[in-house]
């Protein structure tokens, strides 16, 4: 009997961009004595599903954007004879389609870090039971990842995640209602000690796969400091102070020229001491959730917290003043959107110093208040293309599946599509890429932010908004063959004796306080 565990994927690219990071934990979760995991990641290579036989136990991890393909590995694994199990967000959200898509012996709903274990034990007792609740585990209970088994030379970022759940509750979102809106902290030795791993392997890109790094903001706190029962604040004074203790740990443990990425809400920019924090941390880029440039568009999807217009501009420019440079995520197709907001967008991300940017078509995606009001307007008929109802989108085949779904009061679907086509093009144009590498500080380094820039826009513009499947597959060959060298552009000099700088248990209690 072997284990399986694999992350589906409709494109496979050679070279993946961040490691996928349940492969790995549930390969640490996996008991020593059924020999180590056969881990395929899709995104490199695809499945060979002739090596899978009767017996062997597969797991798939699926979100909603690869379940179809998901459920294809699934039927192919249960034709070999194989126990096959579902896990991930969207198997979380509908177990009972994995069971009649994907042929799945038993669902694992939550985390999986602990569950895994009992599920293969259960296969090999023959006692295997449908379904299996992981919940959503403590921080002390995160699991490391096993990058033993990662491939060699296969990714350009490692990841690890700090903390699970966010306190947010964007329109758009689901993480914040499956996996909870309590923010849970990992261990701060333990999330040192597996970064260090990753950094000894030659990683000095590394992101830090977190829902929310900045689960605390400065309102969170005044609000709780005006209320009577002072409980929440202390709590979240708790939280805020891990965070600053997490920092100071990487700024004493990491070498100089490590770089994490994380992702953070904008309401992060009124709090500099915690930016300086992250810079000194080595925190040096993060993914923000800009969504719209207008006050319409931000009450469209629950987000007013953010700002707009020029005082959009202003704040985004905080960060970088700080040393963290941003990756700004835009929304298009929003009701209150028009057909001058895409150029206002635009100008936007221009204005605003932001180094990234990633423009992405509104889609309803399960799990979310979005999709729900959707799935209610559309009542109980709603359009079938190749016999699928719509409100079952990521079910159609790839060939047929719209790149918009839910209708707009003023645009068409295709305005919407080229128009978001087009902002890509001139954001990431030769000339506008040059401007914003004048962040790096070497002839060298500006190269290389033109060619990841580059490959960063043919695997997520192209194969995203593209009008049809040649065209997909014109981008995956590109980025392909840019993948290569732009690996070798992030590797960093491996470091096996790289140390840690406690020698006990517990960190020194000068790296326990938090820095002001």
């Amino acid at each position: 009997m072997r284990i399986y565990l694999i992350n589906p994927s409709d494109v496979s690219f050679g070279i993946g961009v961040i490691t996928p990071r349940w492969l790995y934990v549930l390969a640490s979760a996996t008991p020593e004595e059924y020999g180590d995991p056969v881990l395929v990641d899709e995104t490199l290579e695809k499945l060979d599903v002739t090596k899978i036989k009767q017996g062997d136990v597969v797991g798939i991890g699926i979100h909603t954007a690869n379940a179809l393909r998901g459920y294809q590995v699934g039927l192919a694994a249960k034709a070999a004879g194989a126990y096959v199990v579902f896990g991930g967000i969207h198997a979380t959200l509908y177990p009972d389609e994995a069971r009649e898509r994907g042929g799945a012996d038993a669902i694992v709903t939550g985390n999986g870090d602990h569950v895994w274990s009992i599920v293969i034990k259960d296969c090999v007792a023959g006692t295997l039971k449908p379904l299996y609740d992981g919940g959503a585990i403590e921080g002390s209970e995160f699991l490391p990842g096993r990058w033993s088994l990662m491939p060699e030379g296969r990714y350009m970022w490692a990841s690890v995640q700090t903390v699970r759940g966010c306190p947010k509750h964007c329109s758009f979102c689901s993480v914040w209602r499956t996996d909870g809106q309590r923010p849970r902290q990992g261990n701060v030795q333990s999330v040192v000690e597996e970064i260090v791993d990753l950094r000894r392997r030659g990683f000095r890109f590394i992101a830090l796969a977190d829902d929310n790094f900045y689960p605390v903001t400065q309102e969170d706190l005044r609000m709780a400091s005006r209320r009577e029962d002072k409980s929440q604040l202390q709590q979240l004074q708790r939280i805020r102070a891990e965070r600053f203790e997490l920092m100071a740990a990487l700024e004493e443990h990491l070498p100089s020229d490590t770089i994490f990425f994380t992702q953070i809400t904008m309401e992060a920019a009124e709090d500099p001491e915690f930016l300086d924090a992250m810079r000194r941390a080595h925190i040096r880029g993060a993914l923000v959730g800009v969504e719209s440039v207008t006050p319409e568009g931000l009450k469209d999807i629950y987000k007013d917290f953010n700002e707009s217009g020029d005082a959009l501009v202003e704040r985004l420019r905080v960060f970088r003043s700080h040393g963290v440079h941003i990756l700004g995520s835009f929304i298009f197709g929003l009701p209150s959107d028009r057909l001058t907001t895409f150029d206002a967008c635009l100008a936007v991300a221009d204005r605003s110093d932001v180094a990234f940017a990633q423009f992405v078509m509104l889609q309803p995606f399960p799990g979310t208040l979005d999709f729900e009001a959707w799935e209610k307007g559309l009542g109980n008929d709603p359009k079938t293309i190749d016999g699928i109802p719509v409100t079952k989108h990521w079910l159609i085949p790839q060939e047929s599946r719209p790149k918009l779904y839910i209708d707009h009061p003023v645009m068409s679907t295709e305005e919407i599509r080229h128009n978001t086509q087009s902002v890509w093009d001139r954001f990431y144009s030769f000339r506008s890429i040059w401007k914003r590498s004048i962040v790096t500080n070497s002839l060298k380094a500006r190269l290389a932010f033109l060619l990841i820039s580059k490959i960063y826009r043919q695997m997520y513009a192209n194969t995203g908004i593209a009008t049809d499947s040649a065209r997909v597959n014109r981008s995956a060959l590109w980025a392909r063959m840019m993948a290569v060298p732009c690996r070798k552009l992030f590797a960093g000099r491996p470091m096996p004796n790289l140390q840690l700088k406690w020698n006990n248990p517990q960190p020194p209690q000068e790296l326990l306080q938090v820095k002001r």
